[in-house]
């Protein structure tokens, strides 16, 4: 059953129960199907609150900083796969704590955290296991924002820049190539790995493949994925590891809002709603991308309504391009964008001090549960 907008106030990230089921049933059967693990990556998706659904399909989280190691312990309930271009030692005993594996992004980190991971493995009794971040310099991603391969990059560590023997210790490699790719984008990306890193795969037991990869798009060729997936690791014989971010809160919810006023200016209509895309949307202005608006149509149409949708904040940039209406838009009105779970709760800000949207769920058989409203305390706590 779809969400009931009506239901919902405003403004309000819901997140639809059964869309994201949909989601994670494929995910599980791709892992299932191929013989991999699939992990969430919390960069992209870190509603702890449908952490529980996330649970019954898949075990595993990967981490990029000791808050995320510290909520994939306590809210997934289990240990991180930690990455971080570069960590401090202030921090590195909670990386510790809460991480099964650790990626380094230099030869420089690892040989100055390895020992303290040796120790802390000493006092706890269980052992951690050790990766390298590596950079094919691949690049299919077009937004350098969002380029881990782009030119100079500081991720990963290039085939000139390693030893022909990786270093005592070492279990594991992982590389990030990709971004909303698709499967195809993966087979090239791994023959690139295979012709520069060939020669260190038979030296490791598991390979992590990053993120980037968006199996629950319409359109994505899943056989083809489990078809690559599966004879890379039969080739190698790894344990081989996918992180997206993107793919498990892939159109699973909306972000809902409401017209407060609309002003003109040389022509121009706009349309200010009760929230922002830099404080609450900033990926569209960060890729940057348009998003979808729920019966409106994506470009304008001649003779029909059309506005400027602007954000409530301050910044003069805080809007996107131009949306055509079937009528008039009139203050009150409901705005609904799609798609508005993944890359936008785990950005927003408080910029301005403008109210943070609630955080709802819609269950089917049970309707809405409002799981997060925010307050001036949120706002004030994260200042001094």
């Amino acid at each position: 059953m779809p969400i009931a907008i009506d239901q919902v106030e405003s403004p309000c990230y819901v997140l639809d129960e059964a869309l994201l089921r949909q989601n994670l049933q494929l995910i599980r059967s791709v892992a299932e199907s191929a013989g991999v693990e699939i992990i969430v990556a919390f960069k992209g998706f870190a509603m702890w609150s449908a952490f529980p659904v996330v649970r019954e399909y898949v075990r595993g989280a990967t981490a990029s900083s000791p808050h995320e190691a510290r909520l994939a312990f306590e809210e997934m309930k289990t240990l991180a796969h930690t990455y971080s271009p570069a960590y401090v030692e202030r921090e590195f005993d909670e990386i510790c704590q809460f991480s099964s594996h650790i990626t380094f992004n230099s030869l420089a980190q690892f040989e100055r955290f390895q020992p303290l991971v040796k120790k802390f493995e000493q006092q706890a009794g269980r052992h951690i296991s050790f990766g390298l971040r590596i950079n094919p310099e691949f690049a299919v991603v077009a937004t350098d924002l969002y380029n881990p391969c782009a030119p100079g990059s500081r991720l990963g560590i290039a085939v000139d820049h390693l030893p022909k023997q990786l270093p005592e210790g070492i279990e594991g490699l992982h590389f990030h190539a990709l971004c909303e790719s698709n499967s195809f984008d993966l087979e090239n990306a791994l023959a690139e790995i295979e012709r520069k890193f060939g020669h260190l795969l038979p030296q490791i037991q598991w390979f992590n493949m990053g993120g980037g990869h968006l199996m629950t798009r319409k359109g994505y060729d899943v056989a083809h994925l489990i078809r690559v997936l599966t004879a890379f690791r039969e080739k190698w014989g790894l344990k081989i590891i996918l992180e997206p971010g993107s793919a498990f809160a892939w159109d699973t919810g909306v972000l809902v809002s409401q017209v407060v006023d609309i002003v003109e200016n040389q022509g121009i209509k706009t349309a200010i709603l009760d929230v922002s895309f830099t404080a609450h949307m900033p990926d569209c202005l960060e890729m940057p991308y348009k998003p979808r608006i729920r019966g409106a149509h994506q470009e304008p149409v001649a003779n029909l309504p059309t506005y400027r949708i602007g954000g409530n904040s301050c910044l003069s940039g805080d809007f996107i391009g131009d949306w055509s209406f079937g009528a008039p838009l009139k203050v009150g009105d409901t705005i609904v964008f799609e798609d508005m779970i993944h890359y936008t709760m785990v950005k927003t800000t408080t910029f301005n001090g403008v109210p943070h949207p609630s955080i709802a769920i819609w269950r089917d058989g049970q309707g809405l549960q409002v799981v997060r409203r925010f307050t001036y305390e949120d706002y004030r706590n994260r200042l001094s």
